[in-house]
């Protein structure tokens, strides 16, 4: 091979470019290295916060746009937007012929680029494998564990468990999560304006108060309940009477469920201090997380950042079941008086000590150099 090695790096929802940004960074840096960026599914769509327009801020200008998402957030659409963003990607890779393909974590894009490439004869690299969830994303990372030449994982315990699945131990790299390479070196301190810079809807919030953050997203698996679920999330968080941000769920089915709750709500309850956005920029995301006096949901930021930063956490039903997790979190089911007990006892608590288990902020350069250097084999086979 003459030249830089071709990387194509596929960015589909906005917790996919924040945990790839890194990589993105230190694969431009490099001369041995040439950045190919394909942005697609929610990452395009206004309502999921653009995600594009934020990746055209950090100077990362898409080389493809993939338009890949069913609208209608049923299991259904999700199994057709995945067959479609197989379609269109396989075209994107014959167009391109990148070198490699790295893809994030465990979402119905994750396994549709793994799909395409690997039918293509392009190898795939992969973040964060290894790593024990509830919902659908359960199944698909580890299907894309398979799919995949070069191994990413982030804590030592998935390590391990991608070595257990039968992958060879030369192309399986600890590197830690690129998330936290985000929030490693940054000055943390909330800007005055953040909250108004994001606009949003709701009542104004003061920066100088306390408040929480709340990230709830659907849960494939239990699709049906999620007004249900999100309903004793809103009762409990609006007992608290503490101000809010309140970010829009993912696109995932059930998604429609969750916002359908969220916007009967703010009907009802119009003086509610609870602001919501739909998106925040990488680095502002840290720091809104950083300062909030608790995180409420289910996303896995509360247990990867938050344990980072020491922020407590209250992480809502079985969307995390079985993920690592730092002292920060306390784990509670779909009840209103459950939620609320957890969120007083964190505020009671305050800060934890900080861990590194998901990795100390240097997991970007790690896998750069790991995609520049390594010999990758096409053919896969099981290293039992």
């Amino acid at each position: 091979m003459s030249g830089p090695r071709k990387i194509c790096v596929v960015v589909n929802s906005r917790a996919n470019y924040g945990r790839i940004k890194s990589v993105m960074q230190a694969v431009r840096a490099r001369d041995d290295l040439e950045l190919l960026t394909f942005v697609g599914a929610s990452a395009l769509l206004y309502r999921f916060g653009n995600v594009r327009e934020v990746m055209e801020h950090d100077g990362f200008a898409p080389d493809c746009t993939v338009y890949s998402i069913v609208e209608g957030e049923t299991p259904t659409t999700m199994a057709k937007s995945t067959g479609l963003a197989i379609l269109e990607l396989a075209t994107a890779f014959e167009n391109f012929q990148p070198d490699l393909a790295l893809t994030v974590a465990d979402r119905f894009e994750t396994i549709a680029t793994a799909i395409a490439a690997s039918y293509m004869n392009i190898p795939v690299a992969h973040t964060q494998g290894g790593e024990v969830t509830g919902s659908i994303d359960e199944s698909v990372r580890h299907a894309v564990t398979k799919l995949a030449h070069l191994h990413f994982p982030a804590t030592e315990r998935a390590y391990d468990y991608v070595l257990r699945m039968g992958e060879n131990p030369d192309c399986v790299f600890l590197t830690g999560c690129p998330a936290i390479d985000a929030i490693a070196e940054i000055d943390l301190s909330l800007p005055d304006d953040l909250f108004v810079r994001y606009r949003g809807v709701g009542p104004d919030l003061d920066i100088g108060q306390d408040y929480l953050v709340v990230l709830q997203h659907p849960v494939t698996t239990e699709y049906g309940h999620g007004l249900d679920q999100i309903r004793e999330t809103l009762a409990a968080v609006h007992g608290t009477g503490m101000q809010t941000v309140w970010l829009w769920p993912n696109v995932d089915a059930g998604s429609d469920q969750v916002s359908k709750g969220l916007r009967m709500f703010r009907e009802s309850n119009p003086g509610a201090p609870v602001h919501y956005y739909r998106n925040f920029e990488v680095e502002d995301y840290a720091r809104l997380i950083n300062g909030a006096s608790c995180l409420v949901g289910n996303s896995s930021s509360a247990l990867r950042e938050g344990s980072f930063l020491g922020v407590p956490a209250v992480n809502v039903g079985s969307r995390q079941a079985g993920r690592e997790r730092g002292g920060n979190v306390i784990d509670v089911g779909y009840d209103r008086e459950e939620i609320t007990g957890a969120i007083r006892r964190q505020l009671e608590h305050g800060r934890y000590a900080r861990s590194h288990m998901f990795g100390d902020g240097t997991a970007g350069p790690k896998i750069a150099e790991v995609l520049a250097t390594a010999n990758v084999a096409v053919q896969k086979r099981l290293f039992y």
